[in-house]
């Protein structure tokens, strides 16, 4: 397989949802929108989020998303309600080791819709593409051992616990060690 020559869909649906690649000019407002709403909760969890990024930042990292969509490095989503257009999050196919191949998925949700299901059907989407589309043998889910909201996803969809890596990375913040637990789904 050539990633590059690999049609990878622009735009994934579910029941409620729709999940489209960062690509349309002004993005940025809408998702630093969601980041500027939900940062108390993101704070605790993602290095990215210790700091408020201005509308031009988040534009920029979009922009390098589709970048990397494009050359076959990662599969960034935005998430939006089908109904409402509601943007709810973000989940991505990241960490692609073409050679296996595997990837990771990782996943950030607007506080406003958390406790919904939402980030669940949107992973369960990404988890088929990655697997029955693209072709990968595994996906991993990684998360702080103590994100049990985050740990939930994977483990209602049907994804096994590997272990738990004890010390093995820093809070967000990088104030102290934290451990890791890895899932994973292999085909």
């Amino acid at each position: 397989m050539i990633p590059i020559l690999l049609d990878v869909p622009l735009q994934l649906e579910t029941e409620r949802l729709i999940l489209r690649a960062p690509y349309q000019t002004g993005d940025g407002h809408i998702v630093n929108e969601a980041i500027r709403d939900s940062i108390h909760e993101l704070r605790a969890w993602l290095p990215f989020a210790q700091e408020l990024p201005s509308v031009e930042e988040t534009e920029i990292n979009l922009r390098n998303a589709h970048i990397n969509f494009l050359k076959r490095d990662s599969f960034r989503y935005l998430i939006f309600h089908k109904d409402s257009n509601d943007f709810i999050g973000t989940t991505s196919l990241q960490s692609i080791e073409w050679k296996i191949p595997k990837c990771e998925i990782g996943y950030w949700i607007n506080t406003r819709f958390s406790g919904n299901g939402y980030m669940t059907e949107a992973v369960k989407e990404l988890t088929n593409l990655g697997l029955n589309y693209i072709k990968f043998k595994r996906i991993e889910i990684r998360c702080e051992s103590t994100n049990f909201k985050s740990r939930s996803i994977p483990e209602n969809l049907g994804f096994v616990l590997e272990g738990t890596l004890r010390n093995d990375d820093l809070s967000a913040d990088g104030s102290k060690l934290t451990d890791t637990c890895f899932y994973s789904k292999i085909k």
